[in-house]
């Protein structure tokens, strides 16, 4: 599937939660998803960043490069920490750019799998990171929507001149 870039529209539009009309296309949704995010390649990816508004997101660290992949319906942050880790962040919605990022150092999310039944999880480090970064995704928020302006306007410029600069290249 191709993968939307900002500054699309549908990136900062909040995702429709997942109700049981809509499992059978989820269900349908998500192989597509693992298969966009491992040829990227990255490391998660929610629905809205291939153009459906719906709450869903895939995630896989490749622990031990080992697949381990997790899929979260209507994920909700619904405790973390007070203490905070920075760490660098990336999207596939924009391709190239990466900047620090501030967010709190351990979470819980509740979230449903494909069967509708409900999980939780309990991260820190980078999995924290990833699950609060797509969560993020699902209510229209992107990485750079957590810098200065200053650094936001610079990195969509940087993204912008990228994009008319391969335009432009000869095939």
């Amino acid at each position: 599937m191709p993968i939307v870039l900002a500054p699309a529209r549908i990136l900062k539009t909040k995702a429709r939660r997942v109700g049981a009309e809509d499992r059978a296309k989820v269900a349908a949704l998500v192989p597509h998803l693992f298969a966009t995010m491992y040829h990227a390649p990255g490391i998660g990816l929610a629905a809205p960043q291939v153009g459906v508004g719906l709450a869903v997101t895939v995630i896989d660290l490749m622990p031990n490069e080992k697949p381990a992949p997790l899929v979260l319906i209507n994920p909700k942050v619904v405790a973390a920490s007070s203490e905070l880790a920075t760490r660098e962040e990336g999207c596939l919605s924009l391709p190239g750019q990466y900047a620090e990022i501030t967010r709190p150092a351990q979470v819980t999310v509740g979230y449903q799998d494909l069967e509708g039944e409900e999980r939780r999880v309990e991260a820190d480090g980078l999995l924290a990171a990833c699950l609060q970064h797509e969560i993020d995704h699902l209510n229209g928020v992107l990485f750079i929507d957590h810098l200065s302006a200053l650094k936001r306007n610079i990195i969509l410029r940087r993204l912008a001149k990228e994009r008319r600069q391969k335009e432009t290249q000869p095939a």
